[in-house]
């Protein structure tokens, strides 16, 4: 009996950065290795979309660029629910808050206000059929001078700390995630990265190969 394809669950990933002099640098954790998904592995900060990402009340609306993108495969409502998810994942991950209210008990609440307007969209990666997780993962990016807070988390990642370029060439990663670094990288350096007619790349399993496509 063929095995049920399950669905792909709606997800966000925020790249932090700071330039150190002349130098790139990245947020960076470290996932368990006892984690079904990507163990071990070095990922940006992430994770699943909830219910109570549509319900919080953003201090700042997303850039209209941003927007304009996301509502091509989302409607408005679940656009605003997948930011919001980049910005608590990452505040629960990683301490640091993209936010109004900076709290210092660390708990996400209702009246939090994220700065959407800080955020930028860059990628789009669905997981393969046939994993164990499946997940429709948007990735933002932000400066982290956006962001208060000491880092820590709530120790889903490990080994959290400003990587450079040429320290990531030696972590343990997936080859997705250093995609999603590559076009970061080329997002940066676009001048015409903010225009709503800005296409973005979406890696996804088509036909047996992963195919870059834009969308």
């Amino acid at each position: 009996m063929k095995n049920k394809t399950l669905r792909p669950k709606d997800a966000a990933t925020l790249i932090l950065y700071k330039i150190d002099g002349d130098e790139l640098r990245v947020l960076l954790g470290q996932r368990h290795k006892g984690h079904i998904f990507m163990p071990n592995a070095y990922v940006f900060p992430g994770g699943r979309v909830n219910s109570v990402d549509s319900r919080v009340r953003p201090s700042s609306s997303l850039k209209a660029d941003v927007l304009a993108k996301l509502e091509r495969a989302a409607n408005p409502a679940r656009a605003r629910a997948i930011a919001v998810a980049a910005i608590r994942e990452t505040y629960e991950e990683t301490g640091l808050l993209i936010a109004r209210n900076i709290n210092k008990e660390k708990i996400w609440h209702m009246n939090i206000g994220p700065k959407l307007g800080e955020i930028n969209y860059f990628f789009r990666a669905i997981t393969p059929p046939n994993r164990v997780r499946r997940f429709d993962a948007r990735f933002f990016f932000a400066d982290a001078s956006v962001a208060n807070g000491t880092l820590g988390g709530d120790g889903e990642l490990t080994n959290l700390d400003w990587f450079s370029l040429e320290q990531i060439r030696d972590l343990e990663m997936a080859g997705i995630t250093r995609i999603a670094l590559a076009e970061f990288r080329r997002a940066l350096l676009d001048d015409n990265f903010s225009s709503e007619n800005n296409l973005i790349p979406v890696s996804r399993f088509i036909r047996g190969r992963y195919q870059i496509t834009l969308e």
